[in-house]
């Protein structure tokens, strides 16, 4: 019997060996990580209030390696780097939703549609830009081939 359950168990992790996938999850973990940590400092903690504004560009850039990483781990696979980017970013969104109902004025210039929209379209420029980059090497590296002969 406990070989049944360890099997189980082991099919349904299965989706956990595409590399995407895994990539994916790990961002978007860590982007909700590190914005619910910004978002508790900035807003429970007044003693560092003084420093805000450093605060906050530390933050921000941590914020942007974070979500940079699908894009550089995945450059030159395009479907791949939608997978992770778009599944990281879900995740960031609905953490993002989930602060809106604790911090209630997070979401009066941006709802949680908004900050999905706003990084989808950026992964989704990065995709094409990503796509159109193996197509050029495809083509320059065809066109080497018919030259040698």
């Amino acid at each position: 019997m406990p070989v049944r359950i360890i099997e189980s168990a082991e099919r349904r992790l299965q989706f956990l060996r595409h590399a995407a996938i895994r990539i994916g999850i790990y961002a978007g973990v860590s982007l909700s990580a590190v914005f619910i940590a910004w978002m508790v400092i900035a807003n429970r903690v007044p003693g560092l209030e003084r420093i805000a504004t450093e605060r906050n560009v530390v933050t921000a850039a941590l914020l942007l390696l974070l979500a940079a990483l699908p894009v550089m781990r995945f450059i030159r696979s395009p479907s791949e780097l939608l997978v992770a980017s778009l599944l990281s970013w879900g995740i960031f969104t609905l953490t993002y939703r989930v602060l809106c109902s604790i911090f209630v004025r997070l979401d009066e210039n941006y709802s949680a549609f908004h900050v999905f929209v706003l990084g989808a379209v950026s992964y989704l420029l990065f995709g094409t830009l990503s796509w159109l980059g193996t197509i050029f090497w495809r083509v320059r590296a065809t066109d080497r081939s018919h030259t040698n002969q």
